[in-house]
């Protein structure tokens, strides 16, 4: 991560490092299940979803559901629920199996047209004295294709330091302030 923001958070300044941001803005994109994993209709939805592929049975074994065949068909059935503790672990496995679903369809959108204009909201220093205060403005930047795969990519795998050295890359675009994007409030784009 660039340098300047050593003691981020000294004077009371707000906001997530770049690379969060970056991350976070890709997650917003997958969109599921609207019914809540704690419902039998998002049970049943998530284990349609989880069973109609060999990789929906792989996201189960990843987020540790060890359960028997006959189990797993009365879950099917809706003759037995399953326990609050394995919903969480169905809720787990399809959020996952559904990120690895779309990443290239996130891909597409993002790199369609040359890339994507992202807006960079910086820190929130509503609460840093004035005289400590930097001026900071909300920045916007093209973000080309060969960035957004790599950073799909980086996301998918939840790899913070290839997120972390997309950031600083990106930043650099700025010019001579871009290390007082290090840390930032939000990021957003239209995708």
């Amino acid at each position: 991560m660039a340098g300047r923001w050593m003691n981020f958070g000294m004077y009371r300044a707000e906001g997530v490092p770049g690379r969060d941001a970056l991350a976070a803005g890709v997650e917003r994109m997958v969109t599921g299940i609207a019914s809540p994993a704690d419902t039998d209709r998002g049970i049943a939805a998530r284990l349609r979803y989880l069973t109609a592929s060999h990789a929906g049975y792989q996201a189960m074994e990843r987020a540790g559901i060890n359960v028997t065949r006959r189990t797993l068909h009365a879950w099917l059935a809706e003759e037995r629920s399953p326990t609050p503790a394995n919903r969480a672990k169905l809720d787990d496995a399809y959020w996952d199996l559904r990120r690895h679903n779309v990443a290239a369809d996130l891909k597409r959108r993002l790199m369609s047209q040359g890339g994507t204009r992202i807006e960079i909201d910086p820190v929130d220093q509503s609460r840093v004295e004035r005289r400590h205060r930097r001026d900071l403005q909300v920045r916007h930047l093209n973000v080309r294709p060969r960035i957004w795969d790599a950073a799909v990519n980086a996301w998918l795998e939840e790899d913070e330091s290839t997120l972390d050295a997309i950031w600083d890359d990106l930043i650099h675009d700025l010019g001579s302030d871009y290390d007082s994007y290090s840390y930032v409030s939000s990021i957003g784009w239209n995708a």
